[in-house]
This record gives structure tokens, sequence and C-alpha cells, in this order.
């Protein structure tokens, strides 16, 4: 297979496959999320998205637009936002024992405030773990979307400027 013939999505889908192997590996050797390890996924994202653009960059494509530059980071970062927010559903609902962890840390807190009854806190902590995987998913959309999107834009118009450097250089 030629590097050069992978689509963006199918860098995308790399990338994504490569994040959650990391992610994986975090949690299974540390037992847990709560690391600076996890930045490592970060990096290989930006990288993916990267990727995807300095290989636009470098095809035979003539027109190097910033929207053009943004398309292809577009079809790779949000083809890695899906398979993470599916990755990220499926990993929480068949860890259920993360959510009875995030209840008791969530209680603990709250009593430690004194502001709340024992029944208030007892109808918080239930409150919270029915939430808990729709609260995650939904931050892992919005903060993947994010990523991707500012990853993009400034890529993109560092490469779209550049271009248009080159080429006004040249005549």
């Amino acid at each position: 297979m030629n590097l050069k013939n992978i689509s963006a999505t199918q860098k995308g889908l790399i990338t994504a496959a490569v994040m959650i192997v990391i992610s994986l590996l975090i949690y299974y050797f540390k037992g847990n999320f709560e690391n600076g390890l996890q930045y490592i996924t970060y990096f290989v994202y930006i990288a993916g998205i990267v990727w995807a653009l300095l290989a636009f960059r470098y095809s035979d494509k003539e027109n190097k637009s910033f929207k053009n530059y943004f398309s292809e980071g577009f079809k790779c970062f949000i083809v890695v936002t899906l398979l993470m927010v599916l990755f990220t559903f499926i990993f929480l609902k068949l860890n259920p024992s993360l959510k009875d962890e995030m209840a008791v840390h969530y209680k603990a807190d709250l009593v430690k405030t004194n502001n709340y009854t024992p029944a208030e806190i007892e109808t918080m902590v239930v409150k919270a773990k029915d939430y808990f995987v729709t609260m995650l998913v939904s931050m892992a959309i919005f903060g993947y979307l994010i990523i991707g999107a500012l990853v993009t834009v400034i890529a993109s118009a560092f490469f779209s400027q550049k271009r248009n450097t080159q080429w006004t250089s040249q005549s």
C-alpha cells in the first residue's frame, strides 16, 4: 500500500485506531486516565490532522486554497471524532465501575462542602450517575471537534499562506 494514495478519511481511521490503542494501553497499564500520558493521544490526533494536510500540500492538486486545506483536515478530524466518541461510549458501557468510582468521589466532594443534607447528596449522586455516560460522551464530542477544528484552521491558514507566499515570490 502506497502512503501517498491514502485519503484524508483513511488517515482519520488510522489516526483514530492508533489513539484507541494508546488509550487502551494507558488504561491497562495505569488503571485510569488520570495521568499525563493521555496527552499522547492528543499529540497523535494533531499529528494525524497535520499528516492529512501535509499530504494535500505535496499532492498534485492545483488549488491549494484555505478552503481546500480545511476540507482535507475536516475529512480527517471528523472521522477521528466519530470513532473516539464511539470508543468512549463503548468503553464506558463496558466499564461500569468507572461510574461507581465517580459517584464515590463526587459524594466525598459534596460531603466536604458541608452545604447539603445527606438526602440532597444522595439525590445529586444518583443524578450524576444517570448522566455520567451522556456527560462524558458529550465532552468527547465537543473536545475532539474543537481541537480538530482549531488545529485544522491554524494549519490550513499556515499552509495556504505559505503556498501563496511561495507563488508570489516566484513571479
